[in-house]
């Protein structure tokens, strides 16, 4: 967390909460600690979309397949999702939970390791959402920027890091790399010609970028 936990608190119970399987997929992240994005971040995911109103999405991380399936609910009609996700289990438990929501013929997830990945698309996106390894973040950006249309939306996820990011006090030795990297991959994004980016610290800090 990187906010007073009264203020998270405050939001949280503010927000309206999900139903359906999303509720079902919250619960079951809570109990076997399967990352997924905060109740914040997720509404954030949802007002964005809704504003964008993307045809085509890219999510580069899956777990358990819980924001494509919030994703999905702001598509075009006829809008797709391209998923990547390299972990076998994250591969069957996401593929069970968006036949459950019924969501098989608009998630698409793709094995493999996200980098290789990648550089093997040739499609165009409207909005990226990057939740995925947080070192290789910086490697992952030329590879988006190639993917996202203009006007597109690059969202990233967990960008301030437990507050790491912006406090050298806080930074545990085992975390510097990433740490670094992530610094890295801000001062890479602010600093795009291509780029205009907002960093918000909710969750563990989103940043959103717009491509011109």
């Amino acid at each position: 967390m990187i906010c007073y936990d009264y203020i998270n608190d405050y939001i949280r119970n503010t927000i309206r909460k999900s139903e359906g399987i999303l509720k079902e997929l919250e619960e079951f992240a809570n109990k076997n600690h399967v990352p997924i994005v905060h109740p914040e971040v997720a509404k954030l995911l949802q007002v964005i979309g809704m504003i964008k109103r993307p045809s085509r999405i890219l999510e580069i991380g899956t777990a358990i397949g819980y924001s494509s399936i919030l994703l999905s609910e702001v598509l075009q009609p006829n809008g797709r999702i391209d998923t990547i996700e390299r972990y076998e289990l994250m591969i069957e438990r996401a593929k069970n939970n968006i036949k459950r929501a019924g969501l098989e013929n608009v998630i698409n997830i793709i094995a493999g390791d996200a980098l290789e990945v990648l550089k093997c698309l040739n499609k165009q996106y409207d909005l990226i959402f990057l939740d995925a390894a947080k070192g290789q973040y910086p490697e992952f950006l030329p590879e988006c920027l190639r993917l996202l249309s203009p006007g597109g939306l690059l969202i990233s996820d967990n960008i301030l890091y437990k507050g790491m990011i912006a406090n050298d006090e806080l930074v545990v030795r085992r975390k510097k790399t990433i740490v670094k990297r992530l610094r890295n991959y801000l001062d890479m994004l602010c600093n795009s010609e291509n780029l205009e980016t907002s960093i918000i610290p909710i969750g563990d800090g989103v940043a959103i970028s717009y491509k011109k």
